[in-house]
């Protein structure tokens, strides 16, 4: 029997050069997942979150299948975060994989279903929820495909992260049946995509995190203490998290959820030390990172007090992981792998730190509106002002350089 082998090469070196092609031939803007992608998050955190303040404000009147705060909680996970993890897969895939990025045609066509789940879901109350579901859930079902079948032709080590992609839409599918009443699962739906969201920068995160912090100490004649890859340390806290947020899913009222969540939260806590993120305070790019990823320990440790009655919100502590350290560690990312990738220095400029600072702001002040330390009110507008201006001057400031093509480049 002849062997296959060479046939397949040829296969893919058919591939490769037609994804070469569609990369010259595209508009700068779909030559690669982190332009359109990165670009939708920022104006859906942006769009999103008014929409939102204006129904919290009682002057807009719903459209959608979901109740407004369900909206607000799918959208903000399923929408905006769904995006950025998009953009960032699309991106880095090619470098795990050595494969050229999705461009071109299939780039618009997969930003179009993104974009078509968030207007069929907003109006869902119109279209039917079975559509707005279809074209959700398939978003996530075709991301995942492509990312899988990526990983698989390289025999790339990452199938864990297409697992996760999988895992979230598991989560946004359950998310409409509730929505429709089909499933009595209240929150659950939701709190399992946090969980994924959190297990991802966990696992992403504790690569990036103490990688770039190694490269500045590097650069700046700092020797010792370096930060290592990840071991068989982080490994476990990993594992534990993971633990823990399984147990909060399927038993989220009991001590033991609780004392595994506050176990999870040290565990992290203690691992986020251990990249010295304190000796690259000078550089914006790798301190946020050090920001975002510590919202993680602070948001398991906020709800595993919140379990065990230690006087905390429920509230605090998912805004801790979704405005904490979703929405900084997406921010991050984002402004990083967007000057990076577009041949850009890597420097803050007056604009960079300033939504650094304002997505930080609004976190924290999100997380303190319902422990009723502030004017409840009042400081639900700041916070969502402050962390919402963070995207809007996202869109002011790299905007245009998604559009436009990396440098030396025509």
């Amino acid at each position: 029997m002849d062997d296959p082998k060479p046939e397949y090469h040829h296969r893919g070196e058919q591939m490769l050069a037609l994804r070469r092609a569609r990369m010259a031939a595209s508009m700068p803007f779909l030559r690669g997942g982190f332009r359109p992608f990165f670009f939708g998050a920022a104006f859906w955190a942006v769009a999103a979150l008014a929409f939102w303040m204006a129904t919290f404000s009682g002057t807009v009147t719903f459209p959608s299948v979901f109740s407004p705060l369900a909206w607000h909680q799918h959208e903000m996970l399923f929408g905006f975060a769904g995006a950025a993890i998009a953009g960032f897969l699309l991106t880095a895939i090619p470098n795990w994989t050595g494969r050229l990025p999705i461009a071109g045609g299939p780039l618009a066509a997969l930003f179009g279903l993104w974009l078509a789940a968030r207007i069929a879901v907003l109006y869902s109350g119109t279209t039917g929820w079975v559509f707005a579901a279809a074209l959700d859930v398939g978003f996530f079902l075709v991301l995942g495909g492509l990312a899988a079948r990526e990983v698989f032709a390289a025999h790339n080590k990452n199938a864990p992260v297409v697992a996760l992609v999988l895992f979230f839409a598991c989560a946004n599918a359950a998310d409409h049946a509730a929505a429709a009443g089909l499933a009595n699962i209240g929150e659950v739906s939701v709190f399992a995509g946090i969980a994924v969201v959190i297990v991802m920068i966990s696992l992403i995160g504790g690569r990036i995190v103490p990688s770039f912090t190694r490269n500045w100490m590097t650069r700046h004649g700092i020797k010792e203490g370096l930060p290592t890859q990840p071991g068989r340390f982080d490994i476990g806290v990993i594992a534990v998290t993971a633990a823990a947020l399984l147990i909060w899913l399927a038993a989220p009222t009991t001590p033991a959820a609780g004392a595994m969540l506050i176990g999870a939260g040290l565990l992290q806590g203690a691992r986020l030390c251990r990249w010295g993120g304190r000796r690259a305070i000078r550089d914006p790019f790798v301190l946020i990172l050090h920001v975002g990823y510590a919202w993680v320990p602070i948001g398991l440790l906020l709800l595993g007090g919140s379990i065990l009655d230690a006087g905390i919100a429920r509230s605090s502590a998912i805004h801790a992981l979704t405005a904490g350290a979703m929405g900084t560690m997406v921010l991050a990312v984002m402004t990083r792998a967007t000057l990076g990738h577009t041949g850009h220095e890597l420097k803050a400029n007056a604009a960079t730190s300033l939504l650094f600072s304002l997505v930080t702001l609004g976190a924290l002040l999100r997380v303190a509106v319902p422990l009723g330390l502030t004017d409840y009110t009042i400081a639900m507008y700041v916070s969502a002002a402050a962390w919402g201006g963070a995207f809007l001057i996202f869109l002011l400031a790299y905007g245009p350089i998604l559009f436009r093509p990396r440098l030396g480049e025509s």
